[in-house]
């Protein structure tokens, strides 16, 4: 089931998700209607405050990225391969020298920014069967990850602009909140004024 996506402005977003154990309600239903919406919106990842729930889960499926051919061909390959869940994901390590890429978020539909994040991490999580890893990921899947673990520490993408920059789109993100914007995906939004 395609969930709607919480747009920019609303509370969900800036919360410090919680933990969850393998007792939470309907899980597996949860982490499949999260990947279908993902992919109803052409997305890389989704994050649960992005469908309005405050818990520390996330997907990712680069796929997407793999047709694009400035990625070797082994970049390529990691690409296309690398769909994973995370749970109560921590970061433990970021490192290497800052390198800009172009992000977008599905909850902030048409704006698109440079942000700058280190090129590796050491990540702690559980997967859907709740088995604990300890991996290190680098270049643009430490990227979606890192972009993804900052939803469910209630940090946006657009947090890290420049204040030069954040005004910039100051009008394009109210308008967000307010659904003044054209989207092909369910969304819900936290400053639409309800006419009667």
């Amino acid at each position: 089931m395609i969930l709607p996506i919480v747009a920019y402005g609303d509370p969900v977003l800036k919360k410090k998700a919680k933990d969850i154990d393998k007792d939470y309600p309907r899980l597996s239903e949860l982490i499949e209607n999260m990947y279908e919406t993902m992919y109803g919106a052409y997305g890389v990842g989704l994050a649960a405050p992005q469908i309005g729930l405050p818990i520390r889960l996330f997907l990712v499926d680069t796929e997407p990225f793999a047709e694009d051919d400035s990625f070797s061909e082994k970049e390529q390959e990691q690409l296309k391969n690398f769909k994973r869940t995370f749970i109560n994901a921590q970061i433990l390590e970021e490192e290497g020298d800052e390198w800009a890429f172009n992000e977008g978020c599905l909850s902030i539909p048409d704006v698109r920014e440079d942000v700058f994040r280190q090129p590796k991490i050491k990540i702690q999580y559980q997967d859907e069967n709740f088995d604990t890893y300890v991996e290190e990921f680098d270049g643009l899947i430490a990227r979606v990850i890192q972009h993804e673990y900052d939803h469910i520490e209630g940090v946006l993408f657009t947090d890290k602009l420049s204040s030069f920059k954040k005004r910039l789109i100051k009008g394009k993100l109210s308008n967000i909140s307010k659904g003044k914007i054209k989207i092909d995906y369910k969304m819900r939004f936290p400053l639409m004024s309800r006419k009667r």
